[in-house]
């Protein structure tokens, strides 16, 4: 169980890149109290983590409801985070780990950015999403397991919330030069993480695959 709980926090800490959302956070909220910065990021990351929170638990329900198997979500999800680790090695900004030009701009425009884009997407972001998803779904909806997560989702929220406090001290001792040389580091880890869920995707699928078309020539 420990094994699990530390694979699925470094992937968690990949995916959020809770110093890499410090010099967003910090350029977001330019101007305002100190009061102020620490409302919203307390606010933000609450959020952020009730809507992953919910994804856990009703994930497996989600799915089935929509009618996709376990196997095509672990190949469209590591196809998602793939995308998402190439943003990270190339310091792109897209839809996917940040907000977008008329996003910037909408949230620049408001006096309170908590719900957006501070909690969506720029923490559970659609890659956040869809690994608390692989995550649990992997391993089986088992109390176990669903326990592991929260406790992981706990530590990186924790992490995420420390750094949007220190946002100012963060980016004003890495800049942002520095915040994105660590996130090109986690989007190679993240690359390949993505690529093994592909392929355990793919196996998955194929196996499915060959047990009907075996109980098909038994019948």
């Amino acid at each position: 169980m420990f094994d699990l709980f530390l694979d699925s926090l470094i992937i968690m800490l990949v995916v959020v890149d809770p110093v890499g959302l410090a010099p967003v956070f910090a350029a977001l909220t330019q101007g305002e109290s100190p009061a102020a910065k620490r409302r919203m990021a307390i606010r933000g990351t609450s959020i952020a983590g009730a809507i992953l929170v919910i994804f856990v638990l009703i994930g497996d329900t989600l799915l089935n409801a929509l009618g996709i198997g376990m196997p095509a979500f672990q190949i469209a999800g590591g196809l998602l985070l793939f995308l998402l680790a190439v943003d990270m090695v190339f310091a792109r900004h897209s839809g996917l780990r940040s907000t977008t030009d008329r996003e910037q701009r909408e949230a620049e425009a408001k006096k309170d950015i908590s719900v957006f884009p501070l909690a969506i997407p720029l923490i559970a972001g659609p890659g956040a999403l869809t690994t608390v998803l692989l995550m649990v779904g992997e391993q089986g909806y088992e109390p176990t397991i669903i326990a592991t997560v929260l406790a992981v989702l706990l530590v990186v929220l924790l992490a995420t919330l420390a750094s949007l406090l220190l946002s100012t001290k963060i980016l004003a001792f890495m800049g942002e030069t520095g915040a994105n040389v660590i996130s090109r580091v986690l989007g190679i880890i993240l690359a390949a993480l993505a690529v093994q869920f592909v392929l355990n995707g793919w196996s998955a699928g194929f196996s499915l695959l060959e047990g009907v078309r075996t109980e098909a020539l038994i019948i």
